[in-house]
């Protein structure tokens, strides 16, 4: 019951944080602190015609709104879902002539929605909109410019007929969203697909080691009736122990990068300066900066920080070749990069982390297996010293390992890496979300191929080849960024 899980929780002056949450009660890893559904959310321009507009699962096959031109659904059921939603913006559209950006959209929809069911549209809620803090006067000159223009065209998009709000108003929404839009999945919570506010993650406070993660559950809206439909919704769920009294927090940045980085970073996009045990320590700094130590002896400082910045360097490279498709070459200088780094620079550092991360990506990709396999178990190995031990991205780099080394024939290593990735969304994802579930349907196969291949080797490989011919698996998808660098927590524009 949600509403037992809003007492699960009370607003607090954190010190130096402004208002944050904390635990009424203990909490255990894996356990829902909260769940709850988005105030508004919109796919991004980019993906407005290869996502539904109503449950964000990446889809073929889209039918679209035929007055609009613009929303794109499953099917008529998920079009009827989304209705209530996309009635006003769908005749704004039209009469605008053409779709405004996300921004404008979500802004939009949120003033839609609070028009018609005023400032508090659950009994789960703990805040108002109003009284989020919107950082306008925080921000940069080049900011203020766009920040203005989107404004200007909301004016224009915002229709006559509807409710008339103040400059101020709009604003606050604005610069809410711009610090506070969360990013939405698709289904698999493989790819960022749009933007959305969720009024009550709006309360927690950062802290570059969080005692809790945020996952999107997309719920299910498969019945035919949308009755049975359950909504897409966000997840806070503890990661670990949790005293009754303690603050409950997550990390909007990556942990994979240095402090100075994290602080600069959160600085410029969320406007405040990160005070955590890990920052003021520099926890782990060294650790991802340092070199390899081989016998007792290790490189100099020099040594270190010229294989550091070679890496730096190429990272832009491989960067520019990966966006160009050009995967051949992105593996030429992938290897060049590690050739020259990897006897200097420890299994732990971060850059090289970055490119056994792209290389391991990229391989499986061109079916390069064996050598995929290898870099991701490398990955892996440096992210279990670093990361928290239920860190999701920990999780997912498991399974990604896991899968490899499974295409590879390498079948032991490939199962207990998938079990450990299991272990881990358990937590992170819990049992119900379809990744969880995929994980689940590995571990049951893995295990059962382990089995066999325990028995008879020679049975096992050549049943394998014979799987392989059939049906390749289908974890290959285009490789992404090398500069995941700091995967933000919320949504911001580039």
């Amino acid at each position: 019951n949600t509403v037992e899980a809003v007492r699960n929780v009370a607003i607090f002056d954190s010190p130096g944080k402004g208002r944050g949450l904390k635990a009424n009660k203990e909490f255990w890893a894996g356990d829902v602190i909260f769940a709850e559904a988005s105030l508004s959310a919109v796919v991004f321009d980019s993906l407005a015609e290869r996502i539904c507009h109503s449950c964000f699962r990446r889809q073929d096959k889209l039918q679209r709104c035929g007055q609009c031109k613009f929303a794109h659904y499953c099917d008529r059921t998920c079009q009827r879902a989304g209705w209530a939603e996309h009635k006003q913006e769908c005749s704004a559209i039209k009469t605008f002539g053409k779709a405004p950006n996300e921004n404008i959209r979500l802004v939009a929809r949120i003033l839609w929605r609070l028009d018609k069911e005023g400032g508090v549209v659950s009994d789960m809620q703990l805040t108002t909109l109003e009284e989020l803090e919107d950082h306008i006067c925080d921000m940069q000159e080049d900011e203020m410019k766009e920040f203005k223009v989107d404004i200007h065209n909301f004016l224009d998009y915002w229709p006559r007929n509807s409710k008339q709000h103040t400059i101020d108003v709009i604003s606050h929404i604005f610069g809410v969203i711009n610090c506070n839009g969360f990013s939405v999945s698709d289904q698999r919570g493989l790819q960022a697909v749009g933007v959305g506010l969720f009024l009550n993650l709006c309360l927690v406070n950062h802290n570059c080691w969080p005692n809790c993660t945020v996952i999107l559950n997309h719920g299910n809206q498969s019945a035919v009736n949308t009755m049975f439909h359950s909504q897409r919704r966000i997840e806070l769920r503890a990661l670990g122990k949790i005293e009754e009294g303690e603050e409950l927090t997550v990390s909007y940045v990556d942990y994979l990068n240095l402090s100075e980085e994290r602080q600069r970073h959160l600085k410029t996009q969320y406007f405040f300066e990160c005070t955590c045990e890990h920052c003021k320590n520099k926890t782990k700094d060294d650790l991802k900066m340092a070199g390899r130590e081989k016998d007792g002896v290790k490189p100099t400082e020099e040594q270190v920080k010229e294989a550091s910045d070679y890496c730096y360097q190429m990272m832009d490279k491989i960067e520019k070749a990966r966006l160009n498709g050009d995967y051949h070459e992105v593996v030429k200088l992938c290897r060049g990069c590690i050739e020259k780094a990897e006897p200097v620079l420890a299994d732990t550092h971060i850059y090289l982390l970055r490119i056994y991360s792209t290389m391991s990506e990229v391989q499986s990709y061109l079916q390069y297996f064996e050598e995929a396999a290898d870099y991701a178990r490398k990955m892996v190995e440096g992210y279990v010293k670093l990361y928290h031990p239920n860190n999701a991205a920990l999780g997912m780099a498991a399974m990604r390992a896991g899968v490899t080394h499974w295409q590879a024939g390498l079948i032991e290593v490939g199962h207990g890496m998938i079990c450990k990735a299991y272990a881990i969304l358990m937590v992170t994802h819990g049992p119900t979300h379809p990744i969880t579930k995929d994980l689940d349907a590995m571990r049951v196969q893995t295990e059962m191929e382990l089995r066999m291949f325990k028995e008879n080797e020679y049975v096992y490989h050549s049943m394998r080849e014979a799987a392989l011919k059939n049906k390749p698996m289908t974890m290959m998808h285009e490789p992404k960024s090398v500069e995941e660098g700091i995967k933000d927590l919320f949504h911001r524009r580039k």
